[in-house]
């Protein structure tokens, strides 16, 4: 179903075109209503229960869980991605000498860890060069070999969103005896995904760009065999029995339930959580995959406008809907691109050679005028 047009919900000038979800999206105003009423709260701590340290924690957890379709009980609550990629690679084994199968020009987030990990056990990065007919997800498949120990992969490429079918990735790792951990930064809350069809090792998704959510919150999937690790931290609250605060000096060896585990310290954000809830009620609401059709309506009217002005983008069959990476006949973008199309009120990245756009259901029929428009005088 195609879902007319948000903008109400958000705070955007009618004078601003924000084609730019992918770097950070705006907050919803229920979502930022809900987070001052938050930070209201804290300015009256005497009105904040025990209970309030786990009722929203749970809130949040289910609302992702519903949106992954995962139970609720393996999700964590993290500050980043990078944090739950962390918690990812900590818990993974690495046998000496095993490799590691990443994409090139991957994000940092989803590299950093793998490379630490890799250097613990002198094992090797193998970085899958950008296919020419960009299937990646072939080109995946063929490094993933018996040495393999893990494959670390968003769901969609960040520069231009070429896809990778994970469940093809999860088969080939079945054969081999690999984990695989999926960075769905780039794709949760706007391309489906389910835990049980792709059967990840863990899921790790920063919340403040497709989830709507604000900045410093995410979440951390851990399959079922993956939730008896090693935390990063060790904090109270994810101790068994931290809920009775007269027996927290009673110290445990014990951990909360599932995923809880490999919660951050201070998880129980009493401005952040409340924002992220409102901001998953609506996705929910609208529903992931009407999300992705919209806006694969969107991105697709725009390549093909954009191709008028010799500007390309990857097939629409072998990228995310909710993602445009538009290239220049010389390469990369002219200099100073993107200070002009600011300079008309036009948002967009510039992401390795790709110019990104990324819209979401607050764009028009008119941002997507504005952006041609901006672009033709700009280049």
């Amino acid at each position: 179903m195609i879902i007319s047009s948000q903008r109400a919900l958000f705070d955007i000038p009618r004078d601003i075109t924000y084609f730019n979800c992918a770097y950070m999206s705006p907050l919803l105003r229920a979502a930022v209503a809900a987070g001052t009423r938050g930070l209201e709260r804290k300015a009256r701590p005497w009105s904040i229960s025990a209970a309030d340290f786990f009722s929203e924690s749970d809130e949040a957890r289910q609302r992702f869980a519903a949106l992954i379709n995962a139970d609720h009980t393996g999700i964590a609550i993290v500050p980043s991605a990078s944090y739950a990629l962390s918690v990812a690679a900590r818990n993974i084994p690495i046998p000496q000498g095993g490799e590691i199968v990443l994409l090139a020009e991957q994000f940092p987030s989803n590299v950093y860890p793998w490379r630490n990990a890799s250097d613990a056990q002198k094992g090797r990065i193998v970085a899958v060069d950008r296919p020419c007919d960009n299937d990646w997800t072939a080109a995946v498949c063929t490094a993933i070999t018996p040495r393999t120990a893990v494959a670390a992969l968003p769901h969609c490429h960040w520069t231009d969103g070429s896809l990778i079918n994970l469940e093809t990735v999860r088969a080939r790792c079945d054969e081999v005896g690999a984990a695989l951990v999926v960075d769905a930064t780039q794709s949760a809350g706007a391309l489906a995904f389910d835990v049980n069809a792709v059967r990840p090792d863990f899921v790790a998704c920063a919340a403040y760009k497709w989830l709507l959510g604000p900045y410093s919150l995410g979440f951390l999937y851990a399959a079922p065999h993956r939730r008896d690790g090693a935390p990063i931290e060790h904090g109270w609250i994810t101790r068994g029995g931290s809920e009775n605060f007269s027996t927290l000096l009673d110290y445990r060896d014990d951990f909360q339930p599932g995923a809880q585990r490999y919660d951050m310290g201070e998880r129980a954000n009493f401005a952040l959580l409340p924002a992220a809830i409102a901001a998953l009620d609506q996705l929910l609401a609208w529903g992931v995959d009407n999300i992705q059709t919209t806006l694969t309506q969107m991105t697709t009217d725009i390549a093909e406008r954009a191709a008028d002005i010799g500007l390309t983008s990857v097939a629409k069959a072998s990228r995310a809907g909710h993602f445009l990476g538009l290239s220049f006949p010389n390469g990369a973008p002219p200099a100073g691109l993107l200070e002009r199309l600011a300079n008309a009120g036009v948002y967009v990245s510039v992401r390795g050679h790709s110019m990104r756009v990324t819209p979401h259901l607050y764009n028009t029929e008119e941002d997507v005028g504005r952006l041609m428009d901006a672009l033709k005088s700009a280049i």
